[in-house]
């Protein structure tokens, strides 16, 4: 195996690798057939750079790959310690910052606009320049939607809302100490949810199943603001306050008329970081009522790395500790 480059980022503390060289390219004619083609033909690259030594539990990264869509600049499949997933909003605030940070997309002062092509779909994002560099990046992702609400399981309620994936979400404690307990909580409402539920988008059968759990409590007003941990993949933390998952509570928030068309939601992650985020307008996917939502952040990079894996290492591709 050749030297592989990356470059890391962190969006509100949860880690970033981008893959920038020593790989090929996944192929296919769409972006979920590329995610396919990573999954058959390079994952162990995925497990090289996200397992340890090299990685950890909770690391996450990125192929980058020519957009299949005609408008789009960029194109990206998301990967994490368990597979592939569909969406990822930290990293794509991370990714776009990269791309103008290194001249992949024209960077000017003011607002860029930059269209990225992710695995659930179109997201347009605007980066703010200010003085040469990336001060922040906002995304409009793709409709998200409520798909089920007040489920008791395991004697908890429940709602299931998607935001570019299917996110459990319930009202509980957050904070560090908690996390032993909701990690394992997390793995418990996934695995029940996906054996009493048939959890499929409407419209693309490949986004499916429970991604990720979202721990939320209240925090104020004037702005809406809420703390949230999300557990997801295989009881991977999320150390920022998840951007796919705030989507997928912008729905639900929206829906029980808390959070009204154009108002901040102000959301927090257990680490203090946060995302900005709001409703923009209304939408429909195959009849069920949807919202458009737009979600800000900053992305910071934190190293560059050139990755080997010596042929006598026992260890191989690595291991996962949890």
């Amino acid at each position: 195996m050749e030297a592989i480059a990356a470059v890391d980022y962190h969006t509100g503390g949860e880690p970033f690798r981008i893959v920038t060289g020593g790989v090929e390219t996944p192929r296919g004619e769409t972006i979920l057939d590329r995610r396919r083609d990573a999954l058959e033909r390079l994952d162990h690259v995925r497990r090289l750079l996200v397992f340890e030594p090299r990685g950890h539990a909770d690391m996450y990264g990125c192929f980058v790959v020519p957009p299949t869509d005609a408008g789009a600049d960029l194109g990206v499949v998301f990967f994490h310690n368990a597979g592939y997933s569909t969406a990822c909003g930290h990293g794509t605030i991370a990714l776009v910052t990269w791309a103008l940070d290194e001249g992949v997309v024209e960077r000017r002062e003011g607002e860029n606009r930059v269209v990225v092509d992710v695995p659930s779909g179109r997201l347009e994002t605007w980066a703010h320049v200010e003085r040469g560099r990336v001060r922040s990046v906002r995304f409009r992702n793709v409709p998200s939607f409520v798909w089920r609400e007040g489920l008791d399981v395991a004697g908890r309620r429940v709602d299931l809302a998607f935001g570019g994936a299917f996110y459990a979400s319930l009202e509980e404690r957050v904070e560090p100490r908690e996390l032993p307990r909701l990690i394992e909580l997390g793995r418990e409402l996934k695995r029940a949810l996906e054996e009493r539920e048939e959890i499929v988008h409407p419209l693309e059968p490949e986004l499916r199943g429970v991604y990720g759990v979202i721990f939320w409590q209240r925090e104020g007003q004037r702005p809406l603001t809420q703390r949230n941990v999300t557990v997801f993949a295989d009881g991977e933390v999320d150390r920022s306050p998840c951007g796919s998952g705030t989507s997928a509570r912008l729905a639900l928030l929206h829906r029980s008329g808390e959070l009204l068309l154009g108002e901040e939601l102000r959301h927090l992650s257990i680490v203090g970081s946060e995302f900005r985020a709001r409703v923009v307008g209304e939408d429909e996917v195959a009849g069920l009522p949807a919202v458009v939502t737009e979600v800000e952040g900053a992305a910071y990079r934190t190293g560059e790395h050139s990755f080997a894996l010596d042929p006598d290492d026992p260890l191989g591709e690595g291991f996962l500790l949890r």
